[in-house]
């Protein structure tokens, strides 16, 4: 066994130097083009360091924003909301112009919509429209705004955006629609006749819209006509049932057991397609998605 105490000469004696030259940047732990302020990160946002890298590692012109909202549309004919709303963000966040931008924001908002998330989709919706509140696009915007702020419980809010969306564009169904369902609840039975008639002559005539109508003929004592819509409403829901039968039939390869309608919340409508603006997805005939 070797004694080392008394061999000073040998003992290993640590650097006392002044470390590597802070101009070396290979070592640089804080790289500046990351530029994140750490007191303002929170800690659990797994995101974070992605969405910073991605404004400096992937040029804007190598990214293709109207492909990023064909797969948001895409995760959201399969349900999964979570992963359209991350391909929404970065479409607008790429997008070289404010009428992808407004796309991108609006579908977003839906996608938020769907997971009830409906703080988030009011904050989407109304950066669509801090874009251009006048676009092609703002009646949708609108329509969705007012349909968000009603589930958040801001009804008043969602009566004026309601009736924004109508003033935007006159043709829009759905936005007739909202409108009527608004100014019912608030007891404006023949105001809300009148919007829910436009929206039937525009051709958003479905089980939904016409049991609509048949209420607010009750609140206005139209009970024959009433009960003649709502008729014609059952024959709808029934026929749609019918065919989603056939195609879950055609599906799966056997015939399936008689399909019976269940209790249908009344609800204004929400989730408008800015690809199509005025187009529509029935909550009650199909699985309220975009397509």
């Amino acid at each position: 066994m070797t004694d080392r105490d008394g061999d000073d000469d040998r003992d290993h004696r640590f650097s006392e130097g002044e470390g590597v030259d802070p101009s070396y940047e290979e070592f640089d732990l804080d790289p500046p083009e990351l530029g994140v302020d750490p007191s303002k990160v929170d800690p659990v946002d797994s995101r974070v360091v992605t969405d910073t890298l991605d404004k400096h590692n992937i040029d804007s012109e190598d990214v293709d924003a109207e492909e990023l909202l064909d797969v948001g549309l895409n995760y959201m004919q399969i349900n999964r909301y979570e992963q359209a709303t991350e391909a929404f963000e970065r479409a607008a966040q790429f997008a070289e112009d404010d009428h992808t931008a407004q796309e991108a924001w609006i579908n977003k908002g839906v996608a938020h919509a769907e997971l009830e998330e409906y703080d988030e989709a009011i904050g989407a919706h109304r950066e669509a429209l801090r874009l251009d509140d006048t676009s092609e696009h703002a009646a949708t915007a609108e329509t969705n705004l007012a349909y968000a702020l009603w589930e958040f419980g801001e009804t008043a809010q969602a009566l004026e955006h309601a009736e924004r969306a109508v003033e935007i564009d006159e043709r829009f169904a759905q936005g007739w629609f909202n409108r009527a369902f608004f100014l019912s609840e608030r007891g404006l039975a023949e105001e809300a006749l009148h919007c829910i008639d436009n929206a039937i002559r525009l051709g958003m005539r479905n089980a939904r819209v016409l049991e609509e109508k048949a209420e607010i003929l009750e609140e206005l004592g139209e009970y024959d006509e009433a009960e003649e819509i709502a008729d014609e409403a059952n024959e709808l829901r029934e026929s749609a049932e019918q065919r989603l039968v056939e195609e879950r039939r055609e599906m799966q390869g056997h015939t399936p057991e008689s399909a019976g309608g269940g209790q249908q919340r009344r609800d204004p409508q929400g989730g408008a397609d800015v690809t199509d603006p005025g187009r529509t997805s029935d909550r009650d005939e199909e699985d309220w998605r975009l397509e």
